[in-house]
């Protein structure tokens, strides 16, 4: 988990993540934010779970959340610029039962739900509406 300072949605904990580049995949794209966020390579990224995001400001759009299992490692290589440049303040690793029960805020709000959501039933087929 990265932690963000955002206008959007101020201080705030997040999974790595962006935009899609002109014809990628959410899983190509996925891949790339970690290369770029993390330093990491060769992750494999199978499943999207969809949602739509509301934010605090008027603005909807549609984001997927990717889920990978791999091994846990640290950042690789000087991620200083590229963390600056995004307004990740430093990074965490959060296991689902540390981000159930923290007080402080996650991007989205429902991720711990999200994800014993999907650790029981797996990963959903139609989008999420987080409201």
């Amino acid at each position: 988990m990265f932690r963000y300072d955002n206008e959007e949605v101020g201080v705030h904990w997040a999974t790595p993540g962006g935009g899609l580049d002109p014809g990628e995949s959410p899983p190509q794209a996925a891949g790339r934010e970690l290369r770029e966020e993390a330093g990491w390579t060769g992750i494999k990224v199978p499943r999207t779970m969809t949602r739509l995001h509301p934010g605090r400001v008027p603005v909807r759009q549609h984001e997927r959340i990717v889920l990978a299992r791999n091994p846990r490692r640290d950042p690789v290589g000087d991620l200083v610029a590229v963390h600056a440049a995004d307004g990740i303040l430093r990074w965490r690793w959060r296991s689902p039962d540390e981000l159930s029960a923290t007080t402080e805020p996650l991007w989205p709000p429902q991720l711990p739900e999200l994800l014993a959501a999907v650790r029981e039933k797996g990963a959903p087929t139609t989008p999420v509406d987080l409201r």
